[in-house]
């Protein structure tokens, strides 16, 4: 990571969506507990793409929905995204994500 300082919220989510790069991703990942494997990264891309598409963090059933319509049955289930982000898969993916907390996640 670079040697310059990353600016969070009280929750620990980016305040400059343009500091998020992998690298960050990972240490972002570690202060939650999450180990990032390929599943992971595949739904933090897609949480990117849908950010960009509609300028806004999905909760649970949107995301559920983006993550069937593009990954499939098997992985749009919010079983599946709670074995990858336990506790709350909109807000620790979004945090990961380096995108805003999802309005309606308390």
């Amino acid at each position: 990571m670079t040697n310059h300082t990353v600016a969070l919220d009280g929750e620990g989510y980016l305040l400059n969506l343009q500091d998020w790069t992998p690298e960050l991703a990972e240490h972002l990942a570690k202060d939650v507990d999450v180990e990032m494997s390929d599943a992971h990264w595949e739904i933090i891309y897609l949480l990117r793409e849908f950010y960009q598409e509609f300028e806004v963090s999905p909760a649970m059933r949107p995301l559920v929905k983006a993550v069937n319509k593009k990954l499939g049955v098997e992985k749009g289930r919010s079983i599946y995204l709670m074995t990858l982000f336990p506790g709350s898969p909109p807000k620790l993916a979004a945090k990961i994500a380096g995108l805003p907390k999802p309005a309606n996640c308390l």
